[in-house]
């Protein structure tokens, strides 16, 4: 007589895949690829310190750092393009220009891949979009501190990488704005000029204003690079302390321009700690989880975050983490 005890053949099936759910949780390494707008420039470098930092943090991920060699919406494109077709775990991508990465990232979404973003809180198509900072504080911020040095009186002007990265954009019209609603002396002209994330365009674009305008007294940029470029242009003209040079920028990149006083200011977020918490929430998203509004990511800057609906199918993460510095403190901050 058979005296085996019968097992119902539903409890088996989903012992089974219950086992092998756990080999493929233990045995499949997660990979999260970060794409930046452009590679091999000081900024995304930086960057890249953070993405490989994350990965060594955090065993059973893969972490790598990729993008183009030229700030380039098409070339971006592609990068991306061949992650989703090699289905890596999570892309988190610091966008050239968002809508021309809508029909991808919405491919990836689609196809399980998560998506995480910076820089672009106009981005339909991401899950959860990393921003360092409310972006018209910051843009109004780096007006103010032009202002100051202008004495509140003269021509100045605005840089940006290009009229599709959002958040440049951003800055330059909510410093347009902060003008005219607080500095009545302040004349804006020639707004938004393109960089393209290249200090010698922005080089080549100084000198043509300083000729238009030999008036001009205040630039306020975008791109990292702007600053380097404009700076260039003021030291070659002569006019270090007398335009009022303000932006986005790396205190080492801008340090000899910051002694000269061709740079007057920069501001910034930590590209690194950017990199780890791009990374931190494709890990939250690979999980099953959210983040809140509160949460602490474990990052300077990002103790308390803000959390609200994106234009699309994500949220917006926000942080509190820009830095000011000028020459009297650039020193402290070695990167």
């Amino acid at each position: 007589m058979n005296t085996r005890k019968l097992i119902p053949c539903a409890l088996i099936a989903a012992a089974a895949a219950t086992a092998v759910g756990a080999i493929h949780a233990q045995g499949k390494e997660q990979t999260i690829a970060t794409v930046v707008k452009i590679t091999g420039i000081s900024w995304f470098n930086r960057m890249e310190d953070g993405v490989k930092a994350f990965g060594a943090d955090n065993a059973g991920i893969k972490t790598f750092q990729a993008g183009p060699g030229q700030a380039d919406a098409a070339q971006q494109l592609r990068v991306i393009e061949d992650l989703v077709a090699k289905n890596v775990s999570a892309i988190a991508v610091v966008p050239f220009d968002p809508p021309t990465l809508e029909p991808v990232l919405k491919r990836a979404i689609d196809k399980g891949i998560k998506v995480v973003t910076h820089e672009a809180d106009n981005q339909k198509n991401t899950q959860i979009d990393i921003e360092a900072f409310d972006n018209a504080d910051y843009g109004a911020r780096l007006n103010d501190r032009m202002a100051e040095c202008m004495n509140k009186s003269g021509k100045w002007t605005s840089f940006v990488g290009s009229l599709g990265s959002q958040s440049h954009v951003q800055w330059a019209d909510a410093g347009a704005a902060n003008a005219s609603k607080k500095h009545a002396g302040l004349q804006l002209v020639a707004a938004k000029n393109e960089s393209f994330n290249d200090a010698t365009k922005a080089y080549e674009k100084t000198k043509e204003l300083l000729r238009k305008y030999p008036d001009i007294k205040g630039f306020q940029g975008s791109s990292s690079l702007d600053v380097l470029g404009i700076g260039r242009a003021v030291e070659e003209a002569g006019k270090q302390g007398k335009v009022c040079v303000f932006g986005t920028g790396l205190p080492g990149e801008a340090a000899k321009l910051l002694e000269s006083g061709a740079i007057t200011g920069i501001s910034f977020w930590d590209p690194k700690d950017a990199g780890i918490v791009m990374n931190k929430m494709a890990k939250l998203l690979l999980e099953g989880k959210s983040p809140e509004t509160g949460m602490n990511l474990g990052v300077k800057g990002y103790e308390k975050v803000q959390v609200s609906k994106g234009p699309g199918r994500g949220v917006i993460v926000r942080g509190q983490a820009w830095v000011d510095v000028d020459k009297s403190n650039y020193k402290q901050y070695p990167f």
